[in-house]
């Protein structure tokens, strides 16, 4: 005897099917994922009982992160309307708000690997942890190519996941302290790492999906180097005015110039999420 299937998909029942066909996906490799009555494939969703809208506008805007095939190079920034991080001062908590943070969450809880560099780490000290939602917790890299993070921050001293501490070859630094932390040496250039040999030398541990986190530096330097696949934008209605600005890029001299990626819209509570996806133009 079939089960009965519930009247309506929720929200939550489809964001533990997510986190399901996310973890099939890494084990076979198959192009469809099916989950009591929901199919999820890297195009879309097909569902034989009706969703609700949160779990429908959820399946829309996920579905093509869960069931990314191979390599997933992602970023995301939270900003105003006016396009800043931060104000002068450095102050961000919080500029966007907790659908967008829980938003940011399930992202986490969706790659290998959360990406942020020196300048976030030491500023924020954040976790970089599922916290606001169910999922599994992702490697934490910290991009420090000189060596200068302190040995006092979260990252280095709490092991609620592990931490990757990406330094300089030639930066002289004690080794880590905490078990939960292992240090990898990458070549320096100039302005640091290279994006692409960051990407390589994590998809070489195993960490082929990756959310770039912050800061604005970090993700404008990955953007120019071209090797994300996808942008989520949280932008926030409010005006700051002034501030630290999310992308800092090349400046171009005409507007043929400018980057025109395919996008969609989707809300988180007062916010909107604009998702980029890089490897599509618009004519």
């Amino acid at each position: 005897m079939s089960p009965t299937l519930p009247d309506t998909l929720d929200r939550e029942t489809a964001w533990q099917a997510l986190c399901r066909a996310r973890e099939g996906l890494t084990s076979t490799a198959a192009s469809v994922q099916s989950d009591g009555p929901l199919r999820l494939t890297a195009s879309g969703w097909t569902s034989d009982i009706p969703p609700s809208a949160a779990a429908r506008e959820l399946l829309d805007n996920l579905a093509p992160l869960a069931m990314h095939p191979g390599r997933l190079a992602l970023a995301q920034l939270g900003q105003s309307l006016d396009g800043r991080i931060a104000t002068e001062s450095g102050h961000s908590h919080y500029i966007n708000g907790l659908e967008s943070r829980m938003h940011l969450h399930r992202l986490r809880a969706l790659v290998d690997a959360v990406v942020i560099g020196a300048g976030t780490a030491c500023e924020d000290d954040p976790l970089l942890t599922v916290r606001h939602v169910s999922g599994r917790q992702p490697v934490r890299v910290i991009l420090d190519p000189r060596g200068r993070v302190p040995t006092t921050l979260r990252l280095l001293r709490e092991a609620p996941a592990p931490t990757l501490h990406l330094v300089g070859e030639q930066v002289n630094i004690a080794p880590p302290a905490a078990d939960h932390v292992t240090r990898l040496r990458l070549p320096l250039g100039t302005d640091g790492f290279d994006p692409a040999a960051v990407l390589e030398a994590l998809a070489a541990r195993g960490l082929k999906r990756v959310l770039v986190e912050g800061g604005g530096i970090t993700v404008s330097r990955f953007l120019e180097a071209g090797v994300l696949d996808r942008l989520h934008l949280l932008v926030a209605p409010l005006l700051i005015g002034s501030g630290r600005p999310g992308l800092a890029m090349t400046p171009i001299a005409t507007l043929d110039q400018a980057r025109r990626p395919v996008a969609r819209t989707f809300r988180c509570g007062d916010d909107t999420l604009f998702d980029l996806d890089l490897t599509l133009t618009r004519p």
